[in-house]
């Protein structure tokens, strides 16, 4: 196998490299933007062996994408050894044969390029002494799952499993009795297998859907729209026949005779959202790129290239997705297409002592991993380490949280009964009690009760990222109460109670 590794690239900027990979296979897949894989048994018989194939395709790919940092090719018997190799590859020359590279091809390489070619049957070498956690790797199978990963290498590493290499040491049969499917496919990854080949069966020429798109669609969210119902449809048909999608065709065609055609790759198995992410991703980089169509898009087609039997998946005993639920998600999938996928977003908590800590509004998409109370709860019981937001915090305020929390803090003025600024001491003493409030238009309001303050002394032991602050609750005369903050000789509202 060989992949190609852009690192963090934006994705529209991957479609040159996808068009630079064509001229080795037509049978290119991408997982994601900047992670490009195809099988290598052809194209090296054609192209003068291994080591000239990946000198090739890095040269190619580094052309391809100029604005890549780094571009790392690598070669192994596997997808995830492979990937591997792609990430850890020294520039300008291969660990395998480095005199051939470098005479043949390291010449010719930019200073970006790196590859790295794991000689045949040699991947469970080269991955023995590399830590555990590299099962997380974005071109592992494991990293769709980030719960079941999560969980997996923690129960690794307390059993003292540091390496691949000692994950492979173990017996097969043990490691699927102890720890289920999870860890049967880290073994495999570990011993340099995959869970399954590239190219694992093809599917049948009846499976594609295709829609029209009338009237054309000059917007990327329409199309993506489009692509939505297509998906749900394919997904479903293929899991009525038993079976999971893992490679993907798309093709758009516009009205000036231009198309884009891709195959993308799922490190597991695709669902209706992953196709959407595709088909955005990929017409993002077509409408950016040298052969970007003049006219609006007419025709979305969708096509299972590869699939394999669906290893099925264990529903909660009561039932974690009602109709009402299901409804829901096709409503928020409409608005989703008219108005953008960023349109919709959802509140996330996190961890934090202040209220502009505690939560943000993220796009639906984006929060989709996050675990629901109830399966927090269950975790907590079981003696799991819980996210963030439910850790404690000392020195957060109690309850009740604001009703309103300022984007940006309003600077006040917060006077005693003389005029004179409130200030706090060292040990956390206020110099009069608050009397009147400015804001920042010149009002003034009277405060009748007040409480505090409450100091915050974050970070200490790092003096650039240290904050100190004395927190007051203000209730104002006109029955409105604030939270107002005192920092470096400055006041500021940062939220407001309902």
């Amino acid at each position: 196998m060989v992949v190609v590794d852009l690192g963090d690239i934006d994705a529209c900027d991957c479609e040159p490299v996808a068009a630079a990979l064509e001229q080795f296979t037509p049978l290119s897949e991408a997982l994601r933007p900047g992670l490009h894989a195809f099988g290598a048994r052809g194209p090296s018989r054609y192209f003068g062996g291994e080591q000239a194939l990946a000198g090739l395709v890095a040269q190619a790919s580094a052309e391809a994408a100029p604005s890549a940092s780094r571009v790392g090719v690598g070669m192994a018997d596997g997808l995830f050894a492979a990937g591997i190799a792609a990430r850890t590859a020294p520039p300008g020359t291969s660990a395998a044969r480095p005199a051939a590279v470098a005479g043949r091809h390291g010449a010719g390489l930019p200073a970006s390029a790196a590859v790295l070619v794991v000689p045949p049957q040699r991947s469970r070498r080269f991955l023995a002494g590399l830590p555990v956690v590299s099962l997380a790797d974005p071109v592992s199978p494991l990293h769709a799952d980030g719960k079941a990963s999560e969980a997996l290498l923690d129960v690794l590493w307390r059993l003292g499993i540091r390496t691949l290499g000692d994950l492979a040491a173990l017996s097969e049969a043990d490691v699927l009795g102890r720890f289920g499917w999870p860890g049967l496919v880290a073994h495999r990854l570990a011993c340099g297998l995959d869970d399954r080949p590239l190219q694992a069966e093809a599917a049948g020429e009846d499976a594609g859907v295709e829609a029209e798109i009338d009237p054309p669609a000059d917007r990327i969210e329409t199309v993506a729209f489009m692509a939505r119902a297509l998906a749900d449809g394919m997904v479903s048909r293929l899991a009525r026949d038993g079976l999971d999608c893992v490679s993907v065709g798309i093709e758009a065609e516009s009205d000036s005779g231009h198309a884009s055609r891709r195959r993308w790759r799922h490190e597991l198995r695709f669902g209706a959202a992953d196709v959407v992410d595709r088909v955005r991703w990929q017409l993002e980089g077509w409408y950016r790129s040298p052969e970007r169509p003049t006219g609006p898009v007419t025709l979305i087609r969708l096509t299972p290239c590869v699939v394999s039997p669906a290893d099925g998946r264990q529903l909660g005993m009561w039932g974690e997705r009602s109709e009402a639920d299901e409804r829901a998600a096709r409503a928020v999938a409409r608005v989703q297409g008219l108005l953008g996928a960023e349109a919709v977003t959802v509140p996330r908590l996190a961890g934090g002592r202040r209220p502009a800590d505690t939560g943000s509004r993220v796009p639906l998409h984006a929060a989709g991993a996050e675990a629901s109370p109830k399966k927090a709860k269950g975790a907590k019981k079981a003696g799991k380490r819980t996210n963030a937001a439910e850790a404690p915090w000392p020195g957060r305020l109690p309850a009740p949280s604001p009703a309103v929390v300022l984007a940006r803090p309003e600077p006040i003025t917060v006077t005693d009964c003389g005029g004179a600024p409130v200030t706090v001491s060292g040990r956390g003493e206020a110099s009069a009690p608050p009397q009147q409030l400015t804001d920042s238009t010149g009002r003034s309001r009277t405060v009748v009760a007040w409480a505090g303050p409450w100091p915050l002394d974050e970070r200490w032991w790092r003096p650039s990222a240290r904050r100190r602050q004395a927190r007051f609750q203000l209730v104002l005369d006109d029955g409105s109460a604030h939270l107002c903050v005192l920092e470096s000789g400055r006041w500021q509202r940062e939220a407001t109670y309902d």
